[in-house]
């Protein structure tokens, strides 16, 4: 059975949030609301026609190429909300996801949307929107955000902070590293106070996918209230985020 309520191209889910998804004080991680995101949006690929079964058959799989978060307001543990999720059409070689999570007052907590990207998994080549038509005819006017997660731009002045071995407890189902572990890469490459500090929205672009035994460089700047964060494999650019705080 889906573990997801229908209603229209629009799917819902009720959580309540476990004590594993918040950090010292309670509140709900940006990383477990990406897996939250993650998990519900296969479940509504899935159910229109074009989830992970659908795609496998065909040797190939969605991966996620952008996302843009807003931290409205906190989420803490034990509270109970309704994460929403829609597909919003293809733009080029991108389809536009967007979601919203909750609170019981139906005030919303969080606000993202994603741009996804469908990767053969032999050749690791994407696969043009043509090949994909049935997704062309599934669309949500609606948005969480309006406008599609934008490239994050980054400093020439980027500093060298660490690097990160790729382990195996961070590989999805695609072999690659799971989306969430570059954004809590990137927050542990942040200054301690910083990292403890209430992100108010994020912005991550995934460029080039890691795998286990790979050897993240992991360089940051910071202006005003954002910071960037950069990894890198042997000089290679393979994701890039932004907070504010």
């Amino acid at each position: 059975m889906v573990p997801v309520h229908q209603e229209g191209n629009v799917f819902s889910q009720q959580l309540c949030t476990p004590c594993y998804q918040t950090d010292q004080k309670g509140l709900l991680k940006p990383t477990a609301f990406m897996d939250m995101a993650q998990e519900i949006a296969y479940w509504a690929a899935e159910a229109l026609g074009f989830g992970y079964d659908n795609l496998h058959v065909h040797h190939t799989a969605w991966v996620l190429a952008r996302m843009h978060i807003r931290f409205l307001r906190p989420v803490h543990w034990r509270d109970s909300v309704t994460l929403y999720t829609w597909h919003k059409g293809a733009s080029g070689l991108l389809y536009l996801r967007d979601f919203l999570l909750r609170d019981t007052n139906g005030e919303t907590a969080v606000a993202a949307t994603t741009s996804w990207v469908v990767m053969d998994e032999l050749t690791r080549r994407l696969v043009r929107p043509e090949d994909l038509k049935q997704l062309l005819q599934v669309e949500q006017t609606d948005h969480a955000i309006a406008e599609p997660a934008p490239k994050v731009a980054l400093s020439k002045e980027m500093e060298l902070v660490g690097e990160h071995f790729v382990t195996h407890a961070e590989i999805d189902i695609n072999a690659h590293t799971n989306n969430a572990k570059y954004v809590a890469w990137a927050i542990d490459a942040l200054p301690i106070d910083v990292a403890a500090s209430p992100i108010k929205e994020l912005c991550i672009n995934f460029i080039k996918e890691t795998i286990q035994g790979d050897c993240v460089q992991l360089y940051r700047f910071h202006s005003s209230d954002t910071w960037l964060v950069e990894g890198r494999v042997e000089d290679k650019s393979c994701f890039a985020v932004w907070f504010k705080f």
